[in-house]
Formats: C-alpha cells, sequence, structure tokens
C-alpha cells in the first residue's frame, strides 16, 4: 500500500469515527428530552398490549382531567396538588408554580414532570387544555378512550 492510500484510508476512516461520535452524541441528548404521553390509566396498570408501566424517575406527560374537589393549595407558598383521572384510574400530581388561568376542577390538563416512587407526578410544567380546535392526535385518541366521569372521591383505583 502506498503513503498516499494510507493517508487516504486514514482520513476516511477518522471521517467515520467523527461522525459516528457526532451521532452518538445526538442520540444521548435527545433521549434526555424525550416526555413521553401517558394517560393515568396506562401509569397505574401499562401501556399498550405488553402493558408496560413507567419507571420511578421517569419524565413524562400525563394527560387527564382534574378531579373535582382534589385541589389542594397551599397557604405559604405556590405548591399545589390535584389528582387527575381518566376511566380506569388517578393519579396524584405535585406542582411548585403558578398554574396557567385556565386551570379549574374537572377542566383537561396534562402535566409534564417525572415519575415518584409513590406513583405521584412531581410536575414541572402543567398546561391547560384551552378551546382551540386542535388537540395532538395521540393526546385525542387517549382522551376519547379513557374519558368518562370522575370516579368517586372516595374510591381509590390505584393497584
Amino acid at each position: 500500500m502506498t503513503p498516499r492510500r494510507k493517508t487516504r484510508l486514514w482520513l476516511a476512516l477518522a471521517v467515520l469515527a467523527g461522525l459516528g461520535l457526532t451521532l452518538a452524541l445526538v442520540l444521548y441528548a435527545l433521549r434526555a428530552n424525550i416526555d413521553l404521553f401517558y394517560t393515568p390509566g396506562e401509569i397505574l396498570y401499562g401501556k399498550g398490549e405488553t402493558q408496560a408501566k413507567p419507571e420511578p424517575g421517569q419524565r413524562l406527560r400525563v394527560g387527564g382531567m382534574v378531579m373535582p374537589g382534589s385541589v389542594k393549595r397551599d397557604s405559604q407558598s405556590l405548591k399545589v396538588s390535584f389528582r387527575l383521572y381518566d376511566a380506569r384510574g388517578v393519579v396524584d400530581v405535585d406542582y411548585d408554580g403558578i398554574l396557567p388561568d385556565l386551570f379549574r376542577e374537572g377542566q383537561g390538563v396534562a402535566a409534564q414532570g417525572t415519575l415518584g416512587d409513590d406513583r405521584r407526578i412531581h410536575a414541572r410544567e402543567v398546561l391547560a387544555k384551552h378551546d382551540e380546535n386542535y388537540t395532538p392526535p395521540e393526546v385525542k385518541a387517549a382522551m376519547d378512550a379513557n374519558h368518562s366521569r370522575p370516579p368517586q372521591a372516595g374510591k381509590d383505583n390505584r393497584p
């Protein structure tokens, strides 16, 4: 092999290694920003045919209806807790911050945060559903499939 060919080979290998490293870093960075959408029933009983449940500490987005009578505000801070429900279950959500103007009991909301060990969502952001006609397809499908009247307030639907 001539020195010129060796130089070209090493250059091609270096370019391929650089592209591979760049791709790996991009995929790693994107992995950290993925929030999967769940409904309260999917958090409690699993999602899809595999019944895969989210792991504690996992970042996720949960969408459901705010259970009437479940909103509890801390008088000393901006902390608020409430319950989200769908046809299959109820999950508790903690949030520290200012809630959107459209947030109210019986209203659809999406909370983004992490799942705690106790199946409680520790939200970093709460989004209230507005009256526009557009709803993301996965949210609309999940709400259509799971929305019904709230479970009894005293009845706990956790496994």
